[in-house]
């Protein structure tokens, strides 16, 4: 899966964003996003269309990337959906519809245009990360610097591209997979038909998913006749999955627009989601006092919602608070302990404190975090910065060397790699990892030369 060469970012309920810097394909900028919450709904989401496709869901890496661009994407173990789909979408139905059209391209083995989609993985993306909501750019200063990730490269689906023939496909295979998971295909033909305009649009003016998916009123016609004589057409989301849909449309807004979200979630609304994305807009506008009121006020009616925690927390933590941020991070862990994003934050605020026993148990937390994730860059870097306060120099660098591999910089991770063997107990698992990590990141011939000297490999000729 993706998620073994893409860096993992470590905080959930307040919305990590990696800004992305396209090298080749194109140069919008684009965010990946980690979010516990919103990872749950979309996987909830999409779960019964993937099994309905005989894959596996566990097998199926979500990436949630931030883009105003209507975009989606299936490919082997991997699912990307951007926000600028998610913000589109009036309903979790019309969600369902298009991730069951892209499962629907995957089940059918489409291809791209003249291998587009083959040469396009090959191009690398700069992906620099940031813990925290935009730490760097809310004023938490040298705590965001030291923060800050590096940089790593994963292949690009922007150039998929398919033919009408395979869109058609493609829509057939996605209503029946959604005819196979009880669900509507209403939504997947409002979806389509809500940018029946896209057709009259040239080229450069078009929404890049319907440059790459065309689009003609033939097609959502077709599609309308077919889905409408299936069983499930006139099913409706249940009030809960509307709810769950509106609350990470909310989350997205508050988070990525936080201007437009005070006006289109006014005070006058008082349903939970409004509250909620008002609550993360102030903390984004550097306003905490009125987005912890808020948060306050919404704990008081949930008090066992873990997102509620998880932000109450981060926002103390990133406006200098750590002290109080700690409680609410406990309790966030406490409801829901399988959340290794939730478990990092807690890391990150006990290694963050003049505490000596409170540096000790954030170390176990980062440990425990990485025992779920074992690829999250940022969760490695935090153990770093953990150890060397502790001053474990051969830890602190092995952790280094994990997080430079994680995100892609083998170099760094080799150098670090061997530093730390020089301060490893010999054939420990740290040591022997640490040796991987030489092995698996472009050794010199004066390292492989070094560990056959010391035993550490065997080998028949090192020139």
């Amino acid at each position: 899966m993706w998620r073994k060469t893409l860096a993992r970012l470590a905080l959930s309920a307040a919305l990590v964003v990696a800004p992305m810097v396209a090298q080749a394909q194109s140069r919008e900028r684009i965010s990946l996003i980690r979010d516990t919450e919103i990872e749950a709904i979309l996987r909830a989401d999409s779960e019964p269309i993937l099994r309905a496709a005989g894959l596996n869901p566990d097998s199926i890496e979500i990436l949630l990337i931030g883009g105003k661009d209507l975009q989606a994407f299936a490919a082997p173990g991997t699912m990307g959906i951007y926000t600028g789909l998610i913000l589109e979408s009036e309903n979790p139905n019309q969600l369902q519809g298009v991730i069951a059209h892209e499962v629907g391209h995957l089940a059918a083995g489409h291809s791209a245009r003249s291998g587009e989609m083959q040469r396009a993985g090959m191009q690398p993306f700069l992906l620099t990360m940031g813990l925290g909501v935009l730490a760097a750019f809310a004023g938490a200063g040298d705590a965001a610097i030291a923060l800050m990730g590096s940089a790593s490269q994963f292949g690009t689906l922007a150039a998929l591209g398919y033919s009408r023939e395979q869109e058609s496909r493609a829509d057939q295979a996605g209503l029946n997979l959604l005819d196979r998971s009880g669900i509507s295909g209403k939504g997947l033909v409002q979806f389509f038909d809500n940018f029946r305009y896209q057709e009259v649009f040239q080229e450069a003016r078009r929404y890049a998913y319907f440059r790459s998916h065309p689009l003609s009123s033939e097609r959502i016609d077709t599609l309308r006749r077919k889905a409408e004589t299936l069983p499930d057409w006139d099913k409706v989301d249940t009030e809960e999955a509307m709810l769950e849909h509106e609350i990470m449309k909310a989350k997205l807004q508050g988070f990525l627009n936080p201007q437009r979200a005070i006006v289109d979630y006014s005070e006058k609304d008082d349903a939970y989601p409004a509250r909620y994305a008002r609550a993360i807009a102030y903390y984004q506008m550097k306003e905490p006092d009125r987005a912890l009121n808020l948060i306050e006020a919404l704990l008081a009616e949930q008090p066992e919602n873990p997102y509620l925690w998880e932000l109450k927390g981060q926002i103390l933590f990133e406006f200098g608070r750590t002290a109080e941020a700690e409680a609410p991070q406990r309790r966030s862990v406490e409801l829901m302990p399988e959340a290794p994003l939730l478990r990092v934050n807690l890391g990150q605020t006990l290694i963050a404190m003049d505490d000596e026993a409170k540096l000790d148990e954030g170390i176990a937390e980062l440990r425990r975090a990485l025992t779920q994730e074992d690829d999250n860059a940022v969760a490695w870097r935090l153990l770093a910065q953990g150890y060397d306060r502790r001053g474990d120099d051969g830890s602190a660098r092995l952790a280094t060397a994990e997080y430079n591999f994680h995100v892609g910089d083998r170099q760094q991770a080799r150098v670090f790699a061997m530093r730390a063997r020089d301060m490893l107990t010999r054939d420990t698992p740290e040591w022997r990892r640490a040796t991987d990590i030489v092995l698996t990141s472009n050794p010199s011939r004066e390292d492989l030369r070094e560990l056959a000297q010391e035993g550490a490999i065997t080998t028949g000729s090192v020139r």
